[in-house]
């Protein structure tokens, strides 16, 4: 059986049944010394060394199926922290199919810390998986692919999931009450460059214990890869939104020429944009419908996804921005019609960076895809200086897992995008529809529309006036204006609504493609 990439993240992020606690998670080798500063010196230290991957689990685990992958099951109750005063509690996840290396994981007490050893106890096994990989349980080269977090998030004692790290440097994290969708990765390295792409692992952690009270729990992970190593503090709160404040110093082993900072991956199949491309009952498939970003300049700009027809990459030149995500924005259950992937749930992922990142741009990657199984957008900003070898680069960003958000410019949000071919048969055109939500300079007339200005514009083709008007289904406005291409593939079109010269709506940019 192929993997499923829904039936996989509702495998991570489904708890296990039943089964009485029989044993906690087991600690190997003596306390040693740690600290924050230790970690980057280690990192450091790393980088002056040739890269040797993290050994890879034996053969047998490798080529479990994903049937006997997924039999074995991490039982909660036999979590770390269990049954204690902690605020926070921790499940593993075993090795073996896409996870062929393990990872380290250490406990953090006050300024020592003790790595955990892989115990297969902690799991319950079913039928389907194999007699004689019990039997190799106390192998040495096993160890664990990652790690799920637990909080009580909505009723006392009862601690649910809002977080996890497995596999490279991904992670994800949901608002209290959402469905896993996007992931963010600890960082990019030469994304969609011809030569191929690079993926940087997280091979050590080291888990704080938390107190009884805590509301913030945090992890600290070593990178490392051929180019470069990296030291990286994740502070993590749990709620609505689940808050991730990220502190990263990289050690390049060699000049850094393409990096992917706070790098997002998402899907994106198809919305009213291309969905004349898919025959489907469902109105819309995707974890992420847009690129919104805050550019150092003030403007919100917002890029609906698109799933092109070959790879498309997008540049979003800026210096020092404001903010960045991919954002899910249709909340309905009906914008999707599946009531088992609930697309409406799934979260919306913003970046606020740090000081001094200076001059670069937003990067925008899209993949074609035929399957919802497929993650084929990546979003994350791309310093415009090399990083050079031989010395720290420090970078700091806020992560936020929910919704939209809070502290951007009061502008009218891009609700959705509609596109379709018009119907003159000489002179083939495109029509493109963009409802607003409502905004105070709207009025409440349809005079009051009139000295609304519309800006459009394309590089390619030509575009008419539009016409603006009220949607009585949106409660704010549309405006819809023809599109024609003439003789050319692609084209960039440009749209906002302003009066008196300032700016009522986010600048809507779209890149059209045959």
């Amino acid at each position: 059986m192929s993997l499923s990439r829904r039936s996989f993240l509702t495998m991570l992020g489904a708890a296990a049944l039943g089964g009485a606690a029989q044993a906690m998670p087991v600690f190997k080798g003596e306390a040693v010394p740690f600290s924050a500063d230790w970690l980057k010196a280690e990192a450091q230290r790393l980088a002056g060394t040739d890269y040797a991957p993290m050994p890879e689990v034996p053969e047998a685990w490798k080529n479990l199926s994903y049937d006997q992958y997924k039999s074995l099951v991490f039982d909660p109750k036999k979590a770390l922290w269990f049954d204690t005063d902690r605020a926070f509690q921790m499940d593993f996840f075993h090795p073996g199919l896409y996870f062929p290396r393990p990872i380290e994981i250490n406990i953090v007490e006050g300024d020592t810390a003790r790595t955990l050893g892989f115990d297969l106890s902690l799991f319950n096994r079913y039928d389907l998986f194999p007699a004689a990989l019990v039997e190799d349980a106390d192998n040495p080269a096993l160890g664990y692919s990652g790690f799920r977090l637990r909080h009580e998030l909505t009723k006392p004692g009862r601690f649910e999931e809002f977080m996890v790290f497995q596999g490279a440097s991904y992670f994800r994290a949901i608002g209290t009450g959402q469905t896993y969708g996007l992931s963010a990765r600890g960082l990019a390295l030469n994304t969609a460059d011809a030569e191929g792409e690079e993926f940087p692992e997280f091979t050590r952690f080291w888990v704080e214990a938390p107190s009884g009270d805590a509301t913030t729990i945090t992890v600290h992970a070593l990178l490392d890869s051929l180019s470069t190593t990296g030291a990286y503090t994740f502070r993590i709160t749990p709620g609505q939104p689940a808050q991730v404040a990220v502190e990263v110093t990289l050690y390049p082993r060699s000049e850094l020429t393409h990096v992917g900072l706070a790098p997002l991956t998402s899907m994106f199949l198809f919305d009213q944009t291309n969905r004349a491309r898919f025959d489907d009952f469902r109105e819309a498939v995707h974890d992420s419908e847009g690129l919104l970003v805050w550019n150092g300049a003030g403007e919100m700009l917002w890029r609906p996804l698109a799933n092109p027809s070959s790879l498309q990459v997008s540049s979003f030149v800026d210096e020092n921005p404001r903010g960045f995500g991919l954002m899910q924005r249709s909340r309905r259950s009906e914008d999707y019609a599946d009531l088992e992937a609930l697309y409406h749930n799934r979260p919306s992922l913003w970046i606020t960076p740090g000081d001094g990142w200076g001059k670069g741009a937003v990067t925008l990657v899209e993949i074609p895809s035929g399957k919802e199984i497929y993650d084929n957008i990546v979003a994350y900003w791309r310093p415009r200086d090399p990083l050079v070898a031989g010395t720290g680069h420090s970078f700091s960003y806020q992560m936020n897992w929910g919704g939209e958000p809070e502290d951007k410019r009061p502008v009218s949000r891009v609700l959705n995008t509609r596109i379709g071919k018009g119907y003159d048969k000489e002179k083939p055109y495109v029509i493109m529809a963009i409802d607003f939500a409502d905004h105070e300079a709207f009025g409440t007339k349809e005079a009051d529309l009139e000295d609304i200005t519309r800006f459009i514009s394309t590089n390619r083709g030509s575009v008419s006036d539009g016409v603006l008007q009220r949607n009585p289904g949106t409660g704010g406005v549309r405006l819809a204006f023809k599109f024609e291409p003439g003789d050319v593939g692609s084209a960039e079109l440009r749209m906002q609504l302003l009066k008196n010269g300032k700016s009522l709506t986010e600048v809507w940019l779209y890149r059209w493609t045959l």
